[in-house]
C-alpha cells in the first residue's frame, strides 16, 4: 500500500474548511498539573455534529462523480460517523441511508434523522449493521462510505493533525483514540510528514484493544468480542488500510480501563467543564495515569461529545 501523502491532505483540508470548524486547544491548568505536562485539549466536541466525523465524510463526497451524488450513500455507524455523514450528504446535497445497531444511542440515532438521513435500524454490533448496509448498496445502487478503511475518508481526518501542528508549532506528542483507525491512520500521518519529530500515541479501552492486538501480531486481527463504555471506540478488527497507515507512522500504541476512561468522563466535566462522551476522554484517561511517560507538551484528542443524556449521571455523579 501506497501511503497518503502530504499533498492529500492539503487537498483534503481544502475541501474540508469551508464546511467544518477550526476547533480549539484548550488548554487546562488543572489537567497540567494533574498531568505533570502541559496538555492542552483539542475540542472536537465542538466540532459540527458533535464529534471529528464530519471530516472525512466531507472530503470524500466532495469526490464522488455526479452519478454517485445523485444516486445517494449509505453507511453503517454506531453514532458519530452516522451524524458526519448525514450533515455531510446535506452539505453537498446527496441522499444518505444511515445503517445503525439497533442498540444504537438514542440521541445519537435522533440526531441522525435530524440532519435528514433515513436511519435503518439492524442488529447489535457495527459488524451487522454493516452488512445490512453493504446489501442496501446492491439492492438501491447507493455509494458506500467506510467508517474507517477508505483513504478518502482517512486524508479528511487527517485535518485534524494539520489543524494541531500549525496551532501549536511546540507540540511533542498527540494522543489519539482508536476504533477502527481512520482518526489515527489520518493523524498520524498527516503530522508525521509536516513533523516527522511529533511523537503521535494512540489509545485504545482494554476491552476493545483491536488495532494494538493486530500491531502486536504483525498482522491484521480479529477479536472474538469487544467490550467497552466506549462505544466508538468497539471496532472487532481495525482497517487493512488503517493498520497499514499506523504500522507506519504511529510511535506507540497503549490502552486503559473503562473505569479510567470513566473517570476522565468526569474529571472533564467537574474540572475542565468539558462535556467528553466516553470514547472522546479516552485521551484524557491515557493522560491521567500515574504511570503516564510522554514528553512535556501534549495534545490530547478529545474526539466527541455527543454523551446521551440518559447515560450522564452514571458518568458524572460519583456514587
Amino acid at each position: 500500500m501506497t501511503p497518503l501523502g502530504q499533498q492529500d491532505f492539503e487537498s483534503a483540508y481544502a475541501r474540508v474548511a469551508p464546511h467544518i470548524h477550526h476547533t480549539p486547544l484548550l488548554t487546562t491548568r488543572m489537567l497540567s498539573e494533574r498531568s505533570g505536562f502541559e496538555v492542552r485539549l483539542k475540542a472536537e466536541m465542538f466540532q459540527r455534529g458533535g464529534s471529528y466525523k464530519i471530516r472525512g465524510p466531507l472530503n470524500k463526497l466532495a469526490l464522488l462523480s455526479d452519478d454517485e451524488k445523485r444516486r445517494g450513500v449509505v453507511c453503517s455507524s454506531a453514532g458519530n460517523h452516522a451524524q458526519g455523514v448525514a450533515l455531510a450528504a446535506r452539505i453537498h446535497g446527496i441522499k444518505a441511508v444511515v445503517v445503525m445497531a439497533e442498540n444504537a444511542t438514542p440521541s445519537k440515532i435522533a440526531a441522525t434523522r435530524g440532519y435528514g438521513a433515513e436511519v435503518v435500524l439492524y442488529g447489535t454490533i457495527w459488524d451487522e449493521a454493516n452488512e445490512k448496509a453493504k446489501e442496501l448498496v446492491r439492492e438501491r445502487g447507493l455509494t458506500y462510505v467506510h467508517p474507517f478503511d477508505d483513504l478518502q475518508l482517512i486524508a479528511g481526518q487527517g485535518t485534524l493533525g494539520l489543524e494541531i501542528v500549525r496551532d501549536w508549532p511546540d507540540v511533542e506528542v498527540v494522543v489519539v483514540p482508536i476504533g477502527g483507525g481512520g482518526l489515527i491512520s489520518g493523524v498520524a500521518a498527516a503530522i508525521k510528514q509536516t513533523r516527522p519529530d511529533v511523537r503521535v500515541i494512540g489509545v485504545e479501552p482494554t476491552g476493545a484493544a483491536s488495532m494494538k492486538n493486530s500491531i502486536d501480531a504483525g498482522e491484521v486481527r480479529t477479536l472474538d468480542h469487544v467490550a467497552t463504555i466506549a462505544d466508538g471506540l468497539m471496532a472487532v478488527r481495525p482497517g487493512n488500510l488503517n493498520f497499514a497507515h499506523v504500522r507506519e507512522f504511529v510511535d506507540r500504541l497503549v490502552t486503559v480501563e473503562d473505569d479510567e476512561i470513566a473517570a476522565a468522563v468526569r474529571w472533564l466535566f467537574e474540572r475542565a467543564k468539558v462535556v467528553a462522551e466516553p470514547s472522546g476522554a479516552a485521551t484524557v484517561a491515557a493522560a491521567l495515569r500515574a504511570d503516564a511517560r510522554y514528553d512535556p507538551t501534549i495534545v490530547a484528542i478529545v474526539s466527541g461529545g455527543n454523551l446521551d443524556p440518559a447515560d450522564a449521571p452514571k458518568y458524572l455523579i460519583q456514587s
